[in-house]
């Protein structure tokens, strides 16, 4: 895979954080990894949205129980382990 060198300006503490998790280990690697997480999770979201708007489109307005259940699936997604296979589903 290729690899491209940038500058970035982030939280203190949270890359106090990584490097404290990753020790010895790459922090690029800890960055690149935490930026494949959250690139899943936007593109799972955008699935989510196409398909209630889809569903609007079909079927008109979509049932605050639909939309109870998506939120609800977003909050279980971010409850689970970073490592969890379910996490990276996107």
């Amino acid at each position: 895979m290729a690899k491209e060198k940038v500058t970035l300006t982030l939280d203190a503490g949270n890359l106090s954080q990584l490097r404290a998790l990753v020790g010895n280990r790459s922090l690029s690697a800890g960055m690149d990894e935490a930026l494949s997480d959250r690139l899943a999770r936007l593109r799972h979201q955008a699935a989510v949205d196409a398909w209630l708007e889809g569903l609007e489109t079909a079927d008109g307005a979509v049932s605050p129980t639909a939309l109870a259940h998506a939120e609800e699936a977003f909050a279980q997604l971010d409850e689970k382990p970073a490592d969890d296979p379910a996490r990276r589903a996107g």
